[in-house]
């Protein structure tokens, strides 16, 4: 076992959701840590809960898919502390629908975020994580990462993309015998905005939001959505300090991770089953 007290943490995406359930977490179990966001509101309230909470706090505004600004935070990180020993990279947006129905603007915006901002972290601080002498990158990545679903191509590949980076990273530093352990996360449903904000992103980009769709989003949520962020936050620091390589949050996700191991040929049309059953519920 190993333990976050006195390490020096860096979470993104954490002004909601998991990510600020992260920075919580971590904050009690005595972390140190650099929180960022897009979300200024967000990311200060997170910043001054933490605080409260008796860590010491860096916060910063960061797009992480800008790789020059991440690459910046990074080392103002570094210069803060003297030294970042993990980074959660967690920020994350949905979006996307059918591919028939999917622009490449979007694709854009999701892959940017999800996929590349991952990397981004991942390559900036890594050099930092070898030289702590005791690293560790914490990669977000979905159910979605183990199993295909229609309607979400975007985000799918994206989250498939940081499953395969994660666990080719994890062969690297097995490989060059660095200091640093990886560890991919596939969370289930958890109680976050990430939908909503992919809703309103939509409708703000000119998409009919019919009352089929707003119900739908509203199904969703109530039904797929349960489990409470800090819940889901507990689960992966627990993992992070028993130095697991693979964590999924979540009955859905083990259930998901086991149907997708055990009829890898069947379960896309029970996933397509399922979807058409949710639409017409909807």
């Amino acid at each position: 076992m190993s333990s976050v007290r006195g390490k020096v943490a860096a979470v993104t995406g954490a002004g909601s959701g998991i990510g600020r359930q992260l920075a919580f977490e971590l904050a009690r179990r005595g972390a140190r840590l650099a929180v960022s966001d897009v979300d200024d509101l967000g990311l200060a309230d997170t910043a001054d809960r933490a605080g409260a909470l008796g860590a010491d706090v860096h916060a910063a505004h960061l797009d992480v898919s800008d790789r020059a600004a991440v690459e910046a935070h990074a080392a103002a990180v570094a210069e803060h502390f003297g030294v970042v020993h993990q980074v959660y990279n967690n920020a994350g947006v949905a979006g996307g629908s059918t591919v028939l129905e999917t622009d490449w603007a979007e694709y854009d915006r999701v892959w940017s975020v999800n996929l590349f901002g991952v990397l981004h972290g991942t390559k900036a601080f890594l050099p930092h994580l070898v030289a702590s002498g005791d690293g560790h990158v914490v990669n977000v990545s979905s159910l979605n990462g183990i199993m295909g679903q229609g309607r979400s191509t975007a985000y799918c590949a994206s989250k498939f993309g940081v499953r395969g980076f994660t666990e080719s990273l994890r062969a690297e530093m097995l490989a060059a015998g660095h200091p640093v352990r990886v560890t991919v996360v596939h969370p289930g449903g958890v109680r976050t905005n990430i939908a909503t904000a992919a809703f309103e992103h939509a409708r703000q980009q000119g998409a009919e939001a019919t009352p089929q769709e707003e119900a739908r989003r509203r199904l969703y949520e109530e039904k797929l959505l349960k489990m409470p962020p800090e819940q889901a936050a507990r689960i992966v620091v627990d993992g992070v300090e028993a130095g697991r390589p693979r964590i999924l949050v979540g009955n859905d996700a083990r259930a998901v991770d086991l149907l997708v191991r055990l009829a890898p040929r069947l379960y896309p049309a029970l996933v397509a089953r399922a979807e058409r059953r949710f639409a017409g519920g909807a």
